[in-house]
């Protein structure tokens, strides 16, 4: 570990995704494991936070969030909303960055991420996949090209314990085909088809969800035109890649911090990628 290593808590500590960020926190010498935070109740609270690598940090994983920021530079949270708002507004209090990986978070939710933002650096990606975040410029790239003669579907599937749909990167997805085709996704997209629904309505970018098994992540675009069809997918195979990511958008937040700079930025930021799509949204 360096001498200025940035020191770094992540709540949720006691979920795959905690454990996979700690594993992640602890092999990388740039950083250092501050603290680890998770939920009353948590079978993870009073336990080594390295305990699931079979390493010993000396990090205890508590749910006191002030203590925790006290001996912190970012927090990075990929728990739910209401714990991710609380956890972020503990950040303005303490001057920590932010880096935002949750689900789920509706446009209320979101407004109150970016007021948060105002006061402090925050990177808010809908999925922290280096390969998702090319995926989007690709994806924008074709829908301008294609042009309206193609229908646009988007489909993802994730393991069965996940509580939201359609996932924050398909709607990201949508989002970016959406600006490549000049619409207004809000306008375009359809969320479900059941019975009697008639034809596609051209315009329309339609949303398909599938649960199952412990799949860590698949998308599917696919733009179906007359005699041809395009499909650009990216599967995850590890929360790993999520992880990688979710350390390259620290050290992004951490300069920030450094500098004095406020805002929300997403992996576009993070990646040097400058697609035109919308603002971040949720996993």
């Amino acid at each position: 570990m360096m001498a200025d290593a940035v020191r770094v808590v992540v709540a949720g500590a006691g979920g795959r995704m905690g454990r996979a960020l700690i594993e992640a926190v602890l092999h990388d010498p740039r950083l250092a494991l501050s603290a680890a935070l998770d939920i009353p109740g948590s079978e993870a609270l009073g336990h080594d936070a390295g305990t699931q690598c079979a390493k010993t940090t000396g990090v205890v994983v508590g749910s006191d969030l002030d203590a925790a920021l006290a001996v912190s530079d970012v927090l990075v949270d990929f728990t739910r909303p209401a714990g991710t708002l609380m956890h972020v507004a503990g950040c303005v209090r303490h001057g920590v960055a932010a880096v935002v990986g949750t689900t789920g978070l509706d446009a209320a939710e979101r407004a109150t991420l970016a007021q948060a933002a105002q006061r402090i650096p925050i990177v808010f990606a809908a999925n922290m996949s280096v390969g998702v975040n090319v995926l989007l410029s690709l994806v924008e790239d074709a829908a301008r090209a294609l042009g309206p003669g193609y229908d646009i579907e988007i489909v993802e599937m994730h393991h069965r314990h996940k509580v939201d749909a359609p996932s924050g990167t398909a709607l990201r997805l949508g989002e970016a085909a959406a600006v490549g085709a000049g619409r207004a996704l809000a306008d375009s997209a359809v969320y479900a088809r059941d019975g009697g629904t008639g034809e596609r309505r051209a315009g329309t970018i339609g949303f398909a969800s599938l649960r199952g098994g412990d799949v860590v992540g698949e998308h599917m675009v696919v733009f179906a035109g007359d005699g041809e069809r395009v499909e650009i997918v990216h599967r995850a195979t590890s929360r790993h890649l999520f992880a990688a990511g979710a350390l390259r958008a620290v050290e992004f937040v951490a300069g920030a911090r450094r500098e004095g700079r406020a805002g929300i930025f997403d992996m576009s930021d993070v990646l040097g990628l400058h697609t035109r799509s919308a603002s971040p949204a949720t996993h």
